[in-house]
């Protein structure tokens, strides 16, 4: 399994390889965080309303550096 990363701007996970965030379009990752939420409905989650999430995808929870 390849090595997951959280963006640093708005925590989209992806795999690793990519160099930009497809969401808010950083280019600042870490591999240390911890526990995430996929969002299906932006729109209708109170999560992603919480986080300040407006696309749907996997998102970590904390991030550590």
């Amino acid at each position: 399994m390849k090595q997951q990363k959280a963006c640093r701007s708005c925590r989209y996970v992806l795999e690793e390889g990519g160099d930009v965030c497809p969401v808010c379009g950083s280019n600042s990752f870490t591999t240390f965080w911890r526990g995430y939420t996929v969002i299906i409905n932006a729109e209708a989650s109170e999560i992603a309303q919480k986080m300040g999430i407006t696309k749907a995808g996997k998102y970590a929870l904390r991030l550590s550096r």
